[in-house]
């Protein structure tokens, strides 16, 4: 199995005085997606959760929507690492997992545009057109005037700090990304690190996934970083009807986000934050400046 850090030696420089030192780094290393035994994606990971990262990105390419249709995910038997230098030799690089779907589902069209290479910085790349990134749902997002998930912005304010003591890795490195999920209450249920916010955002996706618990239709989904719109897409095909974020959110974000209905909050530092769509999950002051 991959380590979720690695140590380099590097040269530190402080006040003009330098020194040689290990430091820790987080790991990147490429996970190769398998479907039925076919290859689908390529993503840039930390090493670890690669069965939930598999299963919650099948979650958000609509393939997958609960446990029963998955019938197991394995490490791939032959993807080894040094056979050429040691014939006969070499172990499981543990970065290739194949996903079996249960008898009888149904495996969608993924032509072309649907066989894509990941990246940690900004996940999903060579769509073939918009239309092939927008994924149908099989959930529809609470859009009632007087929805289920009501939060107040004292609960919202409090996600990025728990968020950041959650991070066990990032203390070590400062190099990787969180996601983490929590009630409208503000209690933290699951927290995923990884160096792509969407590969973090997957492994949470994934694991509910694997528990039983698709669709997230009580849950708030906090990122660190930006919410672009993959992340939002990600939110929306896993139910999730809250997504915020620390910085901004792209256009097509917050386009996407009014469509489905998904309260998008971003800028969520301290006591300030912008609510870019869904404000009616929001327990807002009546006298605030509609303007």
């Amino acid at each position: 199995m991959g380590r979720v850090t690695e140590r380099r030696r590097v040269i530190r420089i402080r006040d003009g005085a330098v020194s040689s030192r290990p430091d820790t780094l987080v790991a990147e290393e490429p996970l190769e997606i398998r479907l039925n035994g076919k290859p689908l994606a390529i993503t840039m990971r930390t090493p670890g959760d690669d069965f939930a990262l598999a299963a919650g990105f099948l979650v958000s390419e609509g393939v997958l929507g609960s446990a029963d249709e998955l019938a197991n995910i394995v490490y791939c038997a032959g993807a080894t690492r040094g056979a050429e230098a040691e014939p006969g030799g070499g172990g499981n690089s543990y970065n290739v997992v194949d996903v079996r779907l249960a008898d009888g589902v149904v495996v969608p069209d993924l032509t072309l545009e649907r066989n894509v290479y990941t990246t940690s910085s900004c996940g999903l790349c060579g769509k073939a057109s918009l239309d092939a990134v927008r994924t149908t749902a099989r959930w529809r997002l609470d859009d009632a005037p007087d929805p289920a998930v009501r939060l107040t912005t004292e609960t919202l304010a409090a996600l990025p700090d728990r968020l950041r003591a959650a991070q066990r890795v990032f203390d070590r490195t400062g190099g990787l990304h969180a996601a983490a999920l929590f009630t409208a209450d503000g209690e933290l249920l699951d927290v995923r690190e990884d160096v792509g916010r969407h590969n973090a955002v997957d492994k949470i996706v994934g694991r509910a996934l694997q528990d039983g618990r698709l669709p997230l239709s009580s849950g708030v989904l906090m990122v660190s970083g930006r919410a672009s719109f993959e992340l939002a897409q990600k939110a929306v095909m896993a139910g999730i009807p809250v997504l915020a974020a620390v910085s901004a959110p792209s256009s097509l974000a917050v386009d996407l986000a009014a469509e489905t209905g998904l309260t998008l909050v971003g800028f969520l530092r301290g006591r300030s934050m912008n609510v870019y769509a869904g404000a009616h999950r929001l327990a807002l002051d009546a006298a605030a400046d509609a303007g």
